[in-house]
């Protein structure tokens, strides 16, 4: 067993506090977030059942990590009711508003402008 393998297997919890495998070498049973939402499953509370790590060079901590949810536990995702879906119309439509001109942009404005193209290069869209 090489020694990143080792560090990360650890199903009685006894290092990390809850159970903890290598990448990709999780029992069945559990699931990510994401992999509970493909399946239209939310973790509905539960707490963190195990984990999931990897080493990984680029974090300061040296290693990826995970959480696992048990699916058995898990609860179905609450349906978009028609208020939930005017509420995010309305917060997509602020995410294009410009507030310089106040115009629908047609896209979501660029955090790092803070406004739309138009308004932030106003010479280069002259010349076009």
């Amino acid at each position: 067993m090489s020694p990143t393998f080792g560090k990360c297997f650890d199903p009685s919890g006894a290092r990390y506090g809850i159970p903890t495998y290598p990448w990709r070498y999780a029992p069945e049973g559990y699931a990510t977030r994401r992999q509970l939402r493909a399946r239209g499953l939310r973790p509905g509370g539960q707490p963190v059942a195990a984990q999931v790590m990897r080493h990984c060079r680029g974090r300061k901590s040296g290693a990826l990590v995970a959480y696992l949810y048990r699916v058995d536990r898990a609860k179905p995702v609450r349906p978009m009711t028609s208020r939930k879906w005017g509420a995010l119309a309305l917060a997509m439509l602020a995410r294009r508003t410009c507030p310089k001109c106040r115009t629908d942009a047609g896209y979501c404005i660029p955090t790092s402008l803070g406004m739309c193209v138009t308004c932030a290069y106003p010479s280069d869209q002259r010349a076009a």
